[in-house]
Formats: structure tokens, C-alpha cells, sequence
């Protein structure tokens, strides 16, 4: 038999991952043993922060769905072979749809609504990424240029929109006015407490909701289609693609389209859920954020989901942590959620010749006992 194997799923989507977080936790303890302070005090703030009483899981949780979001959003494009770095303009434009639908349309009652809002949402996000897909697929320019080219040009357009034409008469600050209350999306505590659950308040919504149900669907799409299987066969070789019959350039502009509204989803959190208004930059790095989310989840649905509750949990505990500890600012808690993106994302590899190694070796010795 070959002398190499490969790696069995659960190494390659549980120990691989695990142990590039394990090397980033280490580096940072050792920031924080830099500057004088205890990890172990330091991680038992930070889990305490994000999951110690109810606020925290609230909290917590509002930002995995963000995460969710744009990690599913960067898998699909990914499983397609592309890397798509525009999740962030396009939530941006996303949020433009869903706020145009709740102003112009507020008539409409709210489980209509729900449907336009999702609407509104996707179909905006999935034209702001039609053009970088049809760039790619037709003309062949790099989808992450003209991505990143993208999001520059959303952040722009929607700077020129609420300074000038969203803003309410008479104010000075650079948003929309506010959707109607009827058409904002309910909070989880006051769910609960229709049937008599106390929650603590939180901007938990509904939308996590729909986070967990657009995880389910997209791993219905991509395994269990045969949509699914023209986008990772496009993903794996485009020329055997076209072999089989299968239109890389289509498959392209599907799979970014899809990857656009599924960011732009991101919105109905933000947006219909609790800021009820269009800000400036109310995206705030979630979409690049999404990037280390899928990589790290293998760019599965269910390891996005327990990514995306790591970098929650980080937002939420890092708050918490600069609040309890003075001398760790929030400028460190972004280095540490930097290395951990540095080594679950840029870095997702760095184990992965010496864990074959191993498993390979473990894998020749129980054969030759089996033969014997």
C-alpha cells in the first residue's frame, strides 16, 4: 500500500482545528504573561463574559449570528474554488435592501414583511456579487480583486446615500430614519417571555433563527443537490467540470450570487433586529471576520456554526475582559482574536504534515499486525 494515507474526516474538521486554536491560546497567554497578567484569571473572565448569566449568552450568541452568516457565505464560494473577500460590501448593500423595503413598504404587516425584508436582502446582495462573479467567469478577472475592489465601492456608495438621500430632514447624523416598530424583528427575551420565560435583555433576535436554518439549508444545497455537486466538482477541477458537462461559468455566478445573499442575511440582524436603521459601517469587519469562521469550520455548516460561537464568544468575553482588567485594553483583545484568526485561518495547514506523519505511521504499524 501507499506509504501516505489520507487524513480521516474527524482529524482534518476536529483535531487539526483544535490544535491551531490551542497554539493561538498559547501565544496569547504568553502576551498576557508579557504584561503582567494571569491567563488562567484571564480565561475564566473571558468564558465568564461570554457565558456566565444570561446577558452574556445573549450577547454572545447576537454576534455568532453575524458570523454564521458570512461563514456560510465564504463556504460556498469556496466549495466553488473561489474566495470571495466581499461578504462585507455585500451585507453593506444587503442592508440598503432590507432598509429601502421596511421605509418604502410599511404598510405591509410583519410576517409579509419578514418575506420582503429576506427578499430584499438577498436579491441586493446577490447583484452587488453578480458582477464580480460575471467578471470572473466571463472575462476572467481575479474574484478577489475585483471583491475587494467591491467593497470599497459599497462603503462609498452608501456613505454617499445616507449623507445625502436616506438621512432624515433636519438631522446631522449619517443614517436612515428608523423602520417601523411593527416591522422590527422580536427579541428572543421577549419571545420568551410570552410564554412566561424570564431571559435577561440582550439584542438577540430572531434572526439566529435563521442563522441556524440557512446552516441547514446550505448543507442540504451543497451535499444533496446536484447544484451542490456541479459547484464542488467546479470547486475541485473546472476542466473536469467541462468534461462532464458542467458550465464552470455558470456554476461561478451561481455560487456567488448564492454566497452574496447569504451575507447580505447578515442585514435582518443588524438592520430589522436591532438597530432598526441603516448606519455607516454597521457591518464592522464581520465579513472578513467570516473568512477565518469558514476556514476554521472546514466550510461545513455545523463547524462554521462552533467557529462562529468561538469568535462570539471572543467579542462578548473580550468586552468583558478590558472592562474587569485595565492593563488588557481593547486594542489586546484584538491582537488576541488576531492570532487566532492567524492561526486557524492563514495558517490552517501548519500541523497538517506532521499529523499525517503520525497517522500514517499508526496507520502501517496496525496493518502489519493485522497481517500477522
Amino acid at each position: 500500500m501507499s506509504n501516505v494515507v489520507q487524513l480521516p474526516r474527524w482529524i482534518d474538521v476536529g483535531v487539526l482545528p483544535l490544535l491551531n486554536l490551542l497554539l493561538a491560546l498559547v501565544v496569547s497567554a504568553l502576551l498576557v504573561l508579557a504584561i503582567g497578567e494571569n491567563p488562567v484569571e484571564v480565561v475564566e473572565i473571558l468564558l465568564y463574559g461570554a457565558f456566565g448569566y444570561d446577558e452574556a449568552w445573549g450577547y454572545t450568541l447576537y454576534y455568532t449570528t453575524n458570523f454564521v452568516f458570512t461563514g456560510l457565505s465564504f463556504a460556498v464560494a469556496f466549495h466553488c474554488g473561489l474566495f470571495n473577500i466581499g461578504a462585507e460590501g455585500q451585507a453593506y448593500v444587503g442592508g440598503l435592501g432590507v432598509t429601502l423595503a421596511a421605509l418604502y413598504l410599511d404598510f405591509l404587516p410583519f410576517p409579509l414583511m419578514l418575506v420582503v425584508g429576506m427578499m430584499a436582502a438577498a436579491i441586493f446582495g446577490a447583484a452587488w456579487a453578480y458582477i464580480p462573479a460575471y467578471l470572473q467567469a466571463r472575462r476572467g478577472s481575479h474574484i478577489v480583486i475585483t471583491t475587494i475592489m467591491f467593497n470599497f465601492i459599497a462603503s462609498s456608495l452608501m456613505v454617499y446615500l445616507l449623507v445625502n438621500v436616506l438621512r432624515p430632514q433636519g438631522s446631522m447624523t449619517p443614517e436612515s430614519e428608523q423602520i417601523a416598530e411593527h416591522l422590527r424583528l422580536p427579541f428572543i427575551h421577549d419571545m420568551a417571555a410570552a410564554f412566561g420565560i424570564d431571559m435577561a435583555s440582550s439584542p438577540l433576535n430572531l434572526s439566529f433563527v435563521y442563522a441556524i436554518a440557512a446552516s441547514i439549508l446550505v448543507w442540504m444545497f451543497i451535499w444533496h443537490t446536484r447544484w451542490g455537486y456541479a459547484i464542488r466538482t467546479v470547486g475541485a477541477n473546472a476542466v473536469a467540470a467541462t468534461y462532464g458537462g458542467i458550465d464552470p461559468g455558470r456554476y461561478i455566478i451561481i455560487a456567488m450570487m448564492i454566497s452574496g445573499a447569504l451575507a447580505s442575511f447578515m442585514a435582518l440582524n443588524e438592520v430589522m433586529g436591532v438597530q432598526h436603521r441603516l448606519l455607516i459601517d454597521f457591518t464592522a469587519g464581520y465579513g472578513f471576520v467570516g473568512i477565518a469562521v469558514a476556514l476554521m469550520g472546514r466550510n461545513h455548516p455545523f463547524g462554521i456554526f462552533l467557529a462562529a460561537l468561538l469568535f462570539g464568544m471572543l467579542y462578548q468575553g473580550g468586552a468583558e475582559l478590558s472592562f474587569e482588567i485595565p492593563t488588557i485594553s481593547n486594542d489586546m483583545v484584538v491582537v488576541i482574536q488576531g492570532l487566532v484568526i492567524l492561526f486557524t485561518g492563514a495558517m490552517e495547514h501548519m500541523f497538517r504534515p506532521r499529523v499525517t506523519k503520525i497517522y500514517t505511521a499508526w496507520r502501517l504499524r496496525r496493518d502489519r499486525m493485522e497481517a500477522a
